[in-house]
């Protein structure tokens, strides 16, 4: 349940800090003082995506935070996403004046998609776009299966549809016609000879270059090497014999100052030091073996590795491994055939697995819709739609598999609002306040089978007046009993039937707008009431009529919770 919500610098809200409490919320107030400006905050710190214009002007950020009860299945995204809660969830927002938004569960920052997963185990919103989602007949066979297939065995239907696709998608790989064929064959075996006769082999080029390095600075190096053995072993004075003749000085010194034998010990390192260094040069001079063959041939392997990696956009590595997946395709197109009679195999066996779980779908979507047609009418029955009929309607899959993505089923909605009509599609029946009915009726009995303890509606009373007002309002007054509900509403119907009762008013301060949310006392509600009823001709008359509507429906509600007591 949403206990709490804070908004900072939405819109026109300035400030608004709004306790929501059990049972029916209802919020009303003017046209554009800013009643959907909350809906928006909560969908906002629900996860629904942003933008800066939602930022009041002038500031430099938004904050929308939420504090709601621990409910079912919280627990296990919590522990999934490392974050600690005791009794309480705190769900907050920041939005920046860039657009820019940060979301945090508890402290803990987490993205705006982990944030809408968490969103849909608290909150059910109902937004004034669904009654026009109603007449999408796409959307119906979800609808449906909302209501009345385990999930389970959707996800395992949704498995064995992806692997006879991908099944599909191989065998499709693989049948190429002979052509085709045939040319990809010729350019495969062009490529294998090319790369094959290059004798490709990991770390050459890296080898050559060092080489070729070496070879064109083959004069430099050699009298480099000359001059520093020379100068350390081969001269006359020579830094080997010189060091040495220091060392026997200093071993002659030592036997008169102790205190020099780490000295002579460092001169005799450096000897041996020295004496190395001058062994390995040597080593390398004699080893120098420069001719201009081994330049020319070292320079010509280095064209030619230069020259299939500019061709085939690739380095050394990638050419290896071009010669081997050249080698693999081609292997795959002389043993297609073979293949392609495994695979088929596989599929048809994949075929049957699909089939048998699309009509194990079928009888429980089925069995759903008797379900949900009953439910569905005896829910519109109480929205003062006494002669309504609605059906679901089955037809197959129109394609060659006989079943698709979601199974074997395609399903839309039917309906007929008036005695002695045939049933029709909603879109081309149903009005605008039928509609809104309509999806009262399926949210309420959708609800039976969620645990979302919160749920919000927009404006349900969208082209509704009269007695199906009133009918709504004694809908969602009975909804509320087993879950928190908030509505957004303009009709006195509504208003009448709320636990608690919030009015949004707009007023203008140094040239700036602001939006206040109050909560309502008895009187407070009165006279909202008769604003409803009759706009801002306010009277003794339309009070006193304002005071006879809540008391009606405060005793509605005592009957309705005695009429549950007793069953």
């Amino acid at each position: 349940m949403l206990n709490e919500l804070h908004i900072e610098n939405i819109a026109v809200i300035e400030k608004a800090d709004i306790c929501f409490t059990p049972g029916l919320n209802v919020l009303t107030g003017e046209t554009g003082a800013g009643k959907s400006i909350v809906i928006d905050s909560i969908g906002a710190v629900l996860g629904d995506r942003v933008s800066r214009e939602l930022v009041r002007h002038g500031t430099e950020r938004a904050v929308v935070t939420a504090c709601f009860d621990m409910s079912a299945g919280v627990e296990d995204f919590l522990q999934e996403n490392e974050i600690d809660a005791e009794d309480e969830l705190v769900l907050q927002r920041r939005i920046g004046a860039d657009g820019k938004s940060s979301c945090r569960v508890c402290g803990v920052p987490v993205s705006a998609v982990q944030l809408r997963e968490l969103a849909s185990l608290l909150v059910d919103i109902h937004g004034q776009n669904d009654g026009r989602q109603l007449m999408d007949e796409h959307r119906h066979l979800a609808y449906l299966d909302r209501f009345g297939v385990p999930q389970e065995l959707r996800d395992e239907y949704a498995a064995a549809y992806g692997r006879f696709c991908d099944l599909r998608s191989q065998i499709d790989a693989l049948r190429l016609d002979e052509e085709e064929k045939e040319r990809l064959r010729d350019r495969l075996g062009y490529r294998i000879e090319e790369l094959e006769k290059a004798e490709l082999r990991s770390g050459e080029y890296e080898e050559i270059a060092a080489r070729l390095s070496l070879l064109r600075n083959s004069e430099k190096l050699t009298e480099a090497i000359e001059n520093a053995c020379v100068l350390l072993y081969d001269g006359d004075e020579n830094a080997v014999s010189l060091a040495q003749s220091a060392a026997g000085f200093a071993q002659r010194a030592a036997a008169f100052a102790p205190e020099l034998d780490g000295s002579v010990k460092s001169i005799h390192d450096a000897v041996f030091s020295l004496t190395d260094a001058a062994e390995t040069l040597r080593d390398l001079r004699e080893s120098l073996d420069f001719s201009p063959e081994e330049f020319d041939r070292l320079e010509s392997r280095m064209l030619l590795l230069n020259r299939l990696q500019r061709k085939h956009g690739t380095d050394e590595e990638g050419l290896i491994a071009l010669l081997d997946e050249s080698r693999r395709r081609l292997d795959e197109i002389d043993s297609a055939e073979e293949s392609i009679s495994r695979l088929e195999r596989e599929l048809d066996g994949e075929r049957k697995n699909c089939l048998t779980l699309a009509a194990a779908l079928t009888d429980k979507r089925k069995s759903a819709a008797e379900v949900l047609q009953r439910r569905i009418v005896e829910e519109l029955r109480e929205l003062s739609m006494p002669s309504v009929r609605f059906a679901v309607d089955f037809s197959g899959v129109e394609n060659e598999e006989g079943f698709a993505a979601s199974g074997a089923d395609q399903v839309r909605f039917l309906m007929s609002a008036n005695a002695g009509e045939e049933l029709g599609r909603i879109s081309h029946i149903a009005s605008g306040g039928e509609l809104s009915r309509i999806m009262l009726a399926m949210k309420n009995v959708f609800a039976e089978n969620d645990t979302v303890p919160t749920m919000i509606f927009d404006e349900i009373d969208s082209g509704v007046s009269g007695i199906a007002a009133q009918r709504i309002a004694e809908k969602l007054f009975s909804v509320s009993l087993g879950k928190q509900v908030m509505c957004v509403t303009h009709l006195p119907q509504i208003a009448a039937m709320a636990d608690t009762h919030f009015v949004i008013s707009k007023s203008e301060r140094n040239g700036r707008t602001y939006t206040e949310v109050t909560p309502l006392e008895r009187q407070g509600r009165a006279a909202e009431l008769a604003r409803l009823h009759g706009g801002d001709n306010v009277t003794a008359l339309t009070l006193s009529s304002a005071e006879e509507q809540l008391q009606r429906c405060m005793a509605f509600k005592e009957r309705y919770k005695s009429a549950l007591d007793s069953r």
